[in-house]
This record gives structure tokens, sequence and C-alpha cells, in this order.
């Protein structure tokens, strides 16, 4: 797919592997623009059978020299919209954001530099979070009337606990990779973009040698069983596993075991559910 603000390209030798470059505007701020892009990514990969992997980053750097990942949203191109404008706008990126969660594939994150607002949210759509040294994270939106609408009061807590989620909210204090890291912000820590991609395409590549099939019901039976009763979260398991079934994928698991067990990597069918 072409896009206009995002880069979006197949990984070199492994096209199940998909990268996501954000490279736009100032200070990769997001706005309806980019929204709309990831709206038809979105499409774009819950429709193609053989993606497996997913790995979202940024090389941009401001005039200055400073990294940076997703600098927030883009406040100014709300300036003259109605209040029914925002709501609609916010509600609109919140729902945007929660089917990127939930995309059938395995999403790696790999930060550097500022992620403010929007770009500490972005993190809640990713699977697996990697943080470059110099990475910052924040929610800064009470200290402009606002606050964190597109997930970060919502969904975060579920990430780092009531009392980190409310101390990011509600102090506006930025935090460097180390303290992501212990908070569980991000799961490893790493000293530059080349060795986060290093690491994130190492992961995905052994999500890729998996069936489609399997991988997308896994994932959408952890999420959708996050707060269930235990009678849900089992059901949900059940189905998962039946729909594994259903595709013919566990019968060529079955068939392929001992060459499975040697490294060989069997033909499984598209990606169903």
């Amino acid at each position: 797919m072409d896009f206009e603000h995002l880069k979006v390209k197949p990984l070199e030798g492994n096209p199940s592997i998909l990268l996501l470059e954000f490279e736009h505007g100032k200070a990769n701020e997001v706005g309806t623009a980019v929204l709309s892009e990831l709206e038809r990514l979105s499409d774009w990969i819950e429709k193609s059978a053989a993606l497996t992997g997913l790995i979202s980053f940024s090389r941009r750097k401001s005039r200055r020299g400073t990294p940076i990942f997703i600098s927030g949203a883009n406040v100014t191109e709300r300036t003259g919209w109605s209040e029914s404008d925002v709501r609609q706008h916010v509600r609109r990126q919140r729902a945007i954001l929660d089917r990127f969660r939930r995309l059938p594939v395995f999403h790696v994150c790999v930060v550097n530099g500022v992620a403010l607002g929007w770009g500490t949210e972005f993190l809640l759509t990713a699977d697996y979070k990697l943080s470059c040294t110099d990475a910052i994270f924040g929610l800064p939106e009470t200290g402009l009337g606002i606050l964190p609408g597109a997930g970060g009061t919502s969904e975060l807590a579920q990430m780092i606990g009531v009392s980190h989620t409310l101390r990011l909210g509600m102090t506006g204090e930025r935090i460097q990779a180390d303290e992501a890291y212990r908070i569980g912000l991000v799961q490893e820590v790493l000293g530059d973009v080349d060795s986060g991609l290093e690491r994130a395409q190492t992961l995905c590549s052994l999500v890729s040698k998996k069936s489609p099939t399997a991988l997308a019901s896994f994932k959408k039976a952890v999420l959708g069983g996050l707060g269930q009763p235990y009678a849900q979260r089992a059901e949900l398991e059940a189905c998962a596993y039946e729909a594994c079934l259903s595709s013919g994928d566990a019968a060529i698991g079955r068939a392929s075991f001992d060459a499975i067990r040697q490294g060989d990597v069997p033909v499984w069918g598209p990606r169903q559910g």
C-alpha cells in the first residue's frame, strides 16, 4: 500500500513481517491524516492472511538532533474546531488504537527518543515493547486542561498498575528508559534504534514460523480474556483452540511434528478467524 504520512514496507527477506516507520510532520505528531492511514493499514493487515509480524519504529530527529518516536497528538490542527469536533476526533482515535491493538499479528514497538502523550499511549497497541536508552516517556495532557484520551486513562493501568498510571497522568513527570522498564511500560532496554530493530526482527522471525491462524487465535483469546471471569476465559481458549482445528493447521502440525522438531517449517494455511 502507498501512504503519504507513514512508511510501510515488508522486511527484506521475510515478507510476512511488516515495518511501520513514523516519519511525518515536524515531530511525528499524530493528527487526522495519520489516523486515517493507521485505519487503512489496519484494514490491509486484517486482510493479509500471510502476515504474522509488525514492527513500528522511528529514526526521526529534530533540528537539534533530538531523537523522536511520537511527540504527541497534533493539537494545532484543532484550532477552530468545535467541542463536538474534538469529542468525535478523540473517540475516533481511541477506537482506531483499540483496533490496532487487536490486529492478528505480533506487534513489536521500538521506541527511541521522545514518546510523549500519544507516543506513550501508542505503546498500548504493541504486544512487546523495546526501548532505546535515549527514550523519554510521559503524559503531559492534564497540564493542558485535558487527559490522555487514546487509552492512557482507560487502559494503561492494566499494563503498569494504578499508582504509576496516576503518577504519570497527574504529575506529568517524564521518565527515562530504565524507569519505564522498572514499572513494566517496556519489556527490554537496548542501546539504540538499530539494536532495537535487530531484536524486534529476531522475535518476529520466530513468530513467522508459526501458524498464522494459531497466532491470531492465541492473541484474540489472551486479549479477550483480560478482566473476565474464569469461565469466560476458559471458553475463549476453547474456541481459539477449536479454530485451529477447523482451519486444518492442527492437522498440518501433527503430520509435520518430527520435521518441526528438527527446525523445518511446514506450509501453513492462510490465516482464518
